[in-house]
């Protein structure tokens, strides 16, 4: 899978004084949100760093990142891929490469808004100031504060993080939330190669993960408000990795935890 990084090398990064926080934003024909959502998330204080994983966007995503790497060298990065090869691939992509830049809270986000940025800072104070190993932005902590989705799928996905808080044991209201910090020894922990779910279901796997491990884990209440700009990437395979990768998962935790671990 040909994979190319444009960014100042790792060595000219290191010496010089890398921040704490790194956000990674997987983008796939995200032109119209891309330029805005690195502009709003390098207005937020304290400062976040910034990693695009392009796969391959035909409408020019990737040029308008390319862009803000030549006018931010230092705090926007892009790694661009050949083609879409899914959502969890890309997140273990930037999670190597943030470990490798010695960032110490490393951070999921969607490119969409969806996610709203200003709440990295409330993710990253339930790390830095709370404790947690992992916080994880939940749209189901308090009730459910989900705007602009259908009712058809505020209910999939409401009971979707309810029958993997049954399948699995976890007590995480939002297991499928996919806007997450986590410190670097988490993610140092888990064998990031040794993942399996690639689509959404990634999201699942990796809370389990750092749950069996042992790692304390934290919501922290979002609202979560549906893409006005671009096209949804949700099909019918994501939800069926979701539904059935679930119980291979637990499965494979009770019968062979240690090698699931590994």
């Amino acid at each position: 899978m040909p994979v190319r990084t444009i960014c100042k090398s790792f060595s000219y990064i290191r010496k010089k004084k890398v921040p704490e926080r790194i956000v990674i934003i997987p983008t796939y024909n995200e032109v119209e949100n891309a330029a805005l959502i690195i502009q709003k998330v390098l207005s937020i204080e304290p400062e976040f760093h910034i990693l695009i994983i392009d796969d391959g966007s035909p409408d020019g995503t990737a040029a308008v990142v390319k862009s803000f790497c030549e006018m931010y060298p230092l705090k926007v990065f892009l790694i661009e891929r050949s083609g879409k090869q899914g959502l969890g691939t890309a997140y273990i992509a930037g999670f190597k490469w943030a470990i490798k830049n010695n960032y110490e809270f490393i951070f999921e986000m969607d490119a969409d808004f969806s996610h709203n940025p200003d709440d990295l800072v409330h993710l990253y104070n339930m790390c830095h100031e709370k404790g947690a190993d992992m916080s994880v932005g939940s749209r189901y902590k308090s009730g459910v504060n989900v705007v602009n989705w259908p009712m058809s799928r505020v209910l999939l996905s409401y009971f979707a993080s309810k029958y993997v808080q049954f399948i699995t044991g976890m007590k995480i209201s939002d297991t499928t939330a996919g806007f997450v910090c986590y410190r670097k020894k988490v993610l140092k922990t888990i064998n990031l190669d040794n993942i399996r779910m690639i689509g959404y279901a990634f999201q699942i796997e990796m809370k389990f993960k750092t749950w069996l491990l042992g790692f304390k884990i934290n919501e922290v209440p979002i609202i979560f408000t549906d893409r006005k700009l671009g096209s949804s990437k949700m099909t019918k395979g994501i939800v069926s990795e979701a539904v059935f990768g679930v119980i291979k998962m637990k499965l494979r935790s009770i019968f062979s935890k240690n090698k699931y671990l590994s």
